[in-house]
């Protein structure tokens, strides 16, 4: 079918896709092709078919053959009126865990050449085939699976007669009535471990050289990744969960997503006796449900790839060695537009960035907030990525945080705010200077301080002293006009519902801070506190005390966490000033909030 290239999707020129007709009039034209293509398919689908028929009809035959041979010798050992041998017990046992080796991969190829043909064909055929097998006797052969406890227990009863040494095992859990049966057969204690042969220690026995490698063919286990999508979201689980139950699966991991009344819902399985009945118990269900089946039997050299990296993938997560988790935060008040969403993924592709989860974290009509989990190359330096996301950043006007995946993440305690321009959109000084009639002076020296190409100490003592003479009570009526950002009252109601410690270090003036502290029911506030005249009617141009600068505010952020006893670890720091930097770099995770250009580029997120 491949040769034939008869894929629909890509069987025409790109010309057909956008004209009425052909480019040049030696092309056919669409309808023509279409009716060419399909007639291939037409063709070769049921000439696909009938040799698949052949080679099944094949194996089903000498699964019948077989199996009425392994029967009637397993009859012969379990009958009680004859003396039977360990190694004759030992032979049919072994023959008959052969055989469902041989059942499973042959199912399983024939599971695999349906998915491509349905994959280039562009047919859906794979699932009704196998209903149509469903009733083979290669496919029904529970009696096998009834009989395999009997001949373990006989075995057991044979060596016990015997006196023959056993060496001790250690069996991974989960086999149910096949562990329970081999714990008997090798007289030993069970012990609980996760699912890997490399711990088991599979010795053979001195009066019975093959009794090691039959353990061995009894605990192994098949790994299928089943997945079924539909309209019925609790029937569909529930409907592979009772596949599973039936078939005495053991479950390594599963995932659910959900777009409205669609479900999809994967897991992860191992199959202990190699019943492909289980296949098409699924196919019974996925068509009960409406829904679309596909599994897959995992690749035996991934699996040995992933143990030798000493690397377990869960069935969320891009199975590649050398990765590191990254979350990623995109967010925009006006909504994310497909613009910015398509060069965020396309710059994804670039850094070959795996996108593992995306999840919505607002409710508006619009789209204005996901969280994406991310696997990264671990050679990309996190630097790197930042200054090329500020790119992509300022150019859409989007916000985009990037933290790393750790347990600390969602542990954080301690949330730490700016003032000016974060918690409240003035800055304060201005503000004090507007109504003191100095605000264009005052706004200057403020603007080159945010900057950073003045000395935070010099500027703010260069603007206080421009206050000299001004009113206390300039303090009290810039108190009037303040302006909330907006949701800083709901965030803050919201982290303090949560549990957080949340504090306000403000290179502005405390009389202001403590307002705002007192109006976002924050537990701390820090800032410069300004000298009054004696008579405490008027400001003197000075201020007392340690300065609020940049490294004042980082040594402030150290000194509530250890107060409160959060690790650095735990704390976030918010802010837009380049006397922030310090502070948001001291804190696990720094947020450049409506920052200026130079803190955008050296904060974390």
């Amino acid at each position: 079918m491949v040769d034939a290239n008869v894929r629909l999707s890509t069987a025409f020129p790109s010309t057909h896709v956008f004209d009425w007709a052909p480019a040049q009039p030696s092309e056919p034209t669409f309808d023509n092709m279409l009716s060419q293509r399909l007639a291939i398919v037409s063709k070769l689908t049921p000439e696909f078919v009938c040799m698949l028929d052949r080679e099944v009809g094949k194996f089903n035959q000498f699964f019948i053959t077989v199996k009425a041979d392994i029967k009637d010798r397993i009859a012969r050992v379990l009958d009680t009126t004859r003396l039977a041998k360990v190694a004759e017990c030992e032979a049919a046992l072994g023959d008959l865990l052969q055989l469902e080796r041989f059942v499973f991969l042959n199912f399983t190829a024939v599971a695999k050449a349906l998915k491509k043909h349905d994959k280039w064909s562009g047919l859906q055929i794979r699932e009704p085939y196998l209903m149509r097998t469903s009733q083979l006797s290669f496919v029904v052969s529970t009696s096998l699976l009834q009989l395999k406890p009997e001949l373990m227990g006989r075995l057991t009863d044979l060596l016990a007669e015997q006196n023959v040494p056993l060496s001790t095992v250690v069996l991974p859990a989960g086999a149910d009535a096949i562990s329970n049966a081999t714990a008997a057969l090798k007289d030993m204690t069970v012990v609980a471990e996760p699912v890997s042969l490399k711990h088991a220690v599979l010795g053979a026995t001195a009066g019975s050289p093959k009794l090691g490698p039959l353990v061995g063919l009894m605990l192994e286990t098949q790994t299928v990744m089943i997945s079924l999508r539909g309209p019925h979201g609790t029937d569909i689980i529930g409907g592979v969960l009772r596949c599973l139950s039936t078939h005495k699966c053991q479950i390594v991991d599963f995932s659910l997503s959900r777009l409205h009344h669609d479900v999809t819902f994967g897991v992860l399985v191992h199959l202990h006796n190699r019943d492909v009945d289980l296949f098409s118990d699924l196919a019974k269900t996925a068509q009960k449900w409406d829904g679309t089946l596909s599994f897959d039997v995992q690749d035996a050299r991934l699996k040995a790839s992933k143990l030798a990296d000493s690397a377990q993938f869960a069935l969320s997560e891009a199975p590649y060695a050398k990765r590191v988790k990254f979350i990623a935060t995109v967010l925009n008040e006006r909504g994310l537009t497909p613009e910015f969403l398509s060069e965020w993924l396309a710059w994804l592709l670039r850094k070959k960035i795996s996108v593992e989860q995306m999840r919505r974290l607002d409710s508006h009509t619009a789209l204005m907030c996901v969280e994406f989990r991310l696997s990264v190359p671990d050679e990309l330096s996190p630097d790197e990525m930042k200054s090329e996301l500020i790119a992509i950043s300022t150019g859409h006007q989007t916000d985009v945080a990037l933290q790393a995946d750790n347990v600390f993440r969602r542990q954080k305690r301690l949330v730490v705010f700016d003032m000016d321009s974060t918690l409240i959109q003035q800055e304060v000084i201005d503000e004090i200077a507007r109504i003191a009639g100095i605000e264009a002076q005052v706004a200057a020296i403020t603007e080159r301080a945010m900057q950073g190409e003045l000395d935070f100490k010099e500027s703010l003592a260069s603007r206080v002293a421009l206050l000299k003479g001004t009113p206390v009570q300039a303090l009290e009526d810039v108190k009037r006009i303040l302006t909330f950002t907006e949701g800083a009252h709901y965030l803050c109601r919201a982290l303090k519902s949560a549990g957080f410690k949340l504090a306000v270090i403000s290179g502005g003036f405390l009389p202001l801070a403590k307002y705002v502290k007192a109006e976002l029911g924050l537990d701390y506030a820090f800032a410069n506190q300004l000298k009054v005249s004696a008579d405490g009617k008027s400001l003197t141009g000075e201020t007392v005390g340690p300065v609020v600068d940049a490294m004042r505010k980082a040594e402030l952020l150290e000194v509530i966490a250890q107060a409160e006893g959060i690790a650095i670890d735990q704390v976030v720091a918010v802010g837009d000033g380049a006397n922030d930097l310090l502070m948001l770099g001291k804190a696990s995770l720094g947020i450049a909030f409506n920052a200026k250009p130079r803190v955008q580029e050296q904060a974390r997120a």
